[in-house]
């Protein structure tokens, strides 16, 4: 995976949460949304759809769309606000 764009530097004592990014797997902590457990993990969370372009989120808040990501049965969440679960399989559509 590439660099993560969130280093933890607090709470680390929250029980680990495994989950896939692209099929690899990653370690999340409980309580973490699936956009801190994708950027502590990946530079980025997506590509744009139109540009294709890096993106990481935007409003942090649920309010602008940005972050979309899909998981492996087709579903998309919204990364700020949907909790990690383990076994979680999601799908960035970043080439790595």
């Amino acid at each position: 995976m590439s660099r993560a764009q969130l280093i933890r530097v607090a709470e680390t004592h929250r029980a680990p949460v495994r989950f896939s990014l692209d099929g690899e797997s990653a370690t999340a902590l409980e309580g973490d949304t699936v956009l801190t457990a994708v950027l502590a993990c990946s530079g980025q969370l997506r590509r744009n759809e139109f540009s294709d372009q890096p993106r990481a989120g935007f409003c942090m808040m649920g309010a602008c769309q940005d972050c979309w990501i899909v998981t492996a049965d087709g579903e998309r969440l919204r990364a700020c606000s949907t909790p990690i679960r383990a076994g979680m399989q999601l799908l960035s559509g970043v080439r790595r």
